[in-house]
């Protein structure tokens, strides 16, 4: 698939010319659907537990009542040790099972590995009076070093250093930046993120794709016999020739008509070396399962990412995984703690959930956290109803990284968070909807092969610069190092986003929402403010809307949703 980037009519210096057009006046007017629709894109609706369509299981199995194994809530004392008791108790179960919390306050001072499938880790509600998990000490005194060498060395390979010289700052980053965390979910003795190519193999192959059309569901195979109806597997492209993979087209589209005209070499979107360096690593994984098989043909649970075809090869791959593993209602805690700068966080991150199918976490407040919620190396989770909040400044609030079809619904984020929504490296398909962040806003698309993600419907609180009258605010703020550049890959979408600024901004301001270097293909649609603005989006993006709340497609994800339901005779 050839992409060639569509430049926008609607050029910022004729917004800025409308600077005395209200945000009453721009609001004014009810928009017709967004035209944006008629195209071809992926649907997001398939993202989060069950495909976007099963409810989050209520059976709760055989219950384990971890007071039964020395849990004792408000007491000062260390509960981790009970704690693991419980849980060993629970692997010895057949079927589903929930450990459940008691009320009050649990101190645990070691890492909590979650290791088995059909379980829930199940608090007695986030409120106070419920279960609170509290943290005393960060990972970087309880953990034991050896777990992260691989990524220590990767750190001091690649020369990750926090440099800040005039706050005295030469550092190398913290492992505890985006991995890791107190409950550890994910199959004993995995890596759940490469960072030594030399160490990587492929995943076992059951058998090698043959033809299939992105956005479909269908897909035929060189032979089906090691496949069966309900099995979880990953489709996996790699970039086999080099930078010149027919995958990396279609990732990233054809991009040459914007560095055609570029003549500072900063601004050219180039494709990282790592994208094709690490030959046994996909640069695309998208972990489905199959829901039919007629011959040698198989039906997917969700929409092919890329085409499947001689030249643009795929593989399917058998995955160790667990499936249905849940975290729900309880706070967890860390004490007010110091902010030592970005990337040298000590470690008080609350969840880390990788090698995940079907699983959610669900109804939790998280304070003071380094990292409320990390994920790598997952698909189909929904993370919903989480709160963040303290003073303490974290690194993320909710990190989605390396992962497929995972859905983070209904995040607010009340404390100072560097990337606040965050969709990471290798991440596809995955959608934040209705996150509202109360303070210091940005949207974090990471580079690394991330592509086809959505943010949806998000309410962001944002503190626009005045430099002499003129008014601006980065909201796009990714990280990512330049040999996984670009920022993005095609089909990323932001889609009735709506921006609050105080009052301190002139009613009758156009205020310039910028980005630094993205990615190809961005879809900006309905954002809008209670100040007009302008949007200067590098490279230019299909924009749309701007300025007018999409009334009638309020949530693109929702739209898609119903449409699907309704195709299926559900709704």
């Amino acid at each position: 698939m050839k992409y060639r980037i569509v430049r926008n009519s609607v050029t910022v210096g004729v917004l800025l010319a409308c600077a005395t057009i209200t945000a009453t006046m721009v609001q004014a007017k009810d928009p017709p659907v967004p035209a944006i629709l008629a195209s071809p894109m992926p649907d997001y609706s398939f993202a989060g537990y069950g495909f976007g369509i099963a409810a989050i299981p209520t059976d709760t199995g055989t219950v384990i009542d971890a007071a039964d194994f020395g849990v004792v809530p408000d007491d000062g004392m260390d509960d981790a040790k009970a704690l693991l008791k419980a849980l060993e108790a629970a692997s010895k179960i057949q079927g589903r099972v929930t450990v459940r919390l008691p009320k009050g306050r649990i101190q645990i001072g070691e890492i909590i590995p979650l290791a088995r499938g059909l379980l829930t880790l199940a608090g007695s509600g986030s409120e106070d009076g419920g279960t609170e998990l509290y943290f005393p000490r960060p990972l970087s005194i309880v953990d034991d070093p050896a777990r992260d060498m691989e990524l220590h060395d990767y750190l001091l390979r690649e020369d990750k250093y926090q440099v800040e010289p005039d706050q005295n700052i030469n550092f190398l980053f913290s492992e505890y930046s985006w991995g890791r965390g107190f409950l550890a979910v994910g199959p004993k003795g995995t890596r759940p993120v490469s960072y030594d190519g030399t160490k990587d193999k492929r995943d076992p192959v059951l058998t090698r794709a043959l033809a299939g059309k992105q956005f479909g569901q269908t897909l035929t195979v060189a032979d089906a016999s090691k496949l069966k109806v309900g099995q979880v597997v990953q489709l996996q492209w790699f970039s086999d020739d080099g930078p010149d993979s027919p995958i990396l087209h279609s990732i990233y589209g054809d991009f040459a008509s914007w560095n055609d005209v570029q003549t500072d070499e900063s601004r050219k979107l180039n494709v990282g070396s790592h994208h094709w360096t690490f030959p046994n690593r996909p640069v695309v994984v998208q972990p489905t399962r199959i829901v039919a098989i007629k011959d040698n043909r198989i039906t997917l649970g969700d929409q092919l990412l890329h085409d499947v075809s001689p030249s643009q090869r795929a593989v399917i791959a058998d995955w160790e995984h667990l499936e249905e593993v849940g975290i729900q209602d309880m706070r967890l805690t860390f004490p007010e703690n110091p902010w030592f700068g970005h990337h040298l966080e000590a470690g008080y991150n609350g969840i880390y959930m990788t090698g995940v199918f079907d699983g959610w976490i669900n109804n939790l407040v998280i304070s003071n956290a380094d990292s409320g919620i990390l994920t790598d190396n997952a698909g189909s989770l929904t993370i919903s109803n989480i709160v963040t909040k303290g003073e303490h400044r974290a690194h993320y609030a909710v990190h989605v990284g390396s992962v497929h079809n995972v859905l983070v619904s209904d995040l607010l984020v009340e404390n100072p968070v560097i990337h606040p929504v965050s969709i990471n490296t290798r991440s596809t398909h995955s959608v934040f909807r209705r996150a509202t962040v109360m303070r210091e806003a940005a949207i974090d698309q990471h580079s690394g092969s991330n592509h086809q993600n959505l943010f949806d419907q998000l309410t962001l609180h944002i503190g626009p610069q005045d430099a002499d009258g003129v008014y601006r605010y980065r909201l796009w703020n990714g990280g990512g190092a330049p040999y996984w550049k670009p920022g993005h890959g095609l089909y990323n979408t932001q889609w009735n986003i709506k921006l609050v600024m105080p009052e301190t901004v002139p009613q009758d301001a156009v205020v310039t929402i910028s980005s630094g270097l993205e990615g190809p293909g961005a879809r900006i649609i309905g954002m809008h403010a209670n100040r007009a603005i302008a949007i200067a989006y590098t490279p230019t993006p299909i924009e749309q809307g701007t300025n007018q709340s999409l009334t009638t497609v309020p949530s693109l994800y929702d739209y898609q949703l119903t449409r699907r339901l309704k195709a299926a005779g559900k709704r």
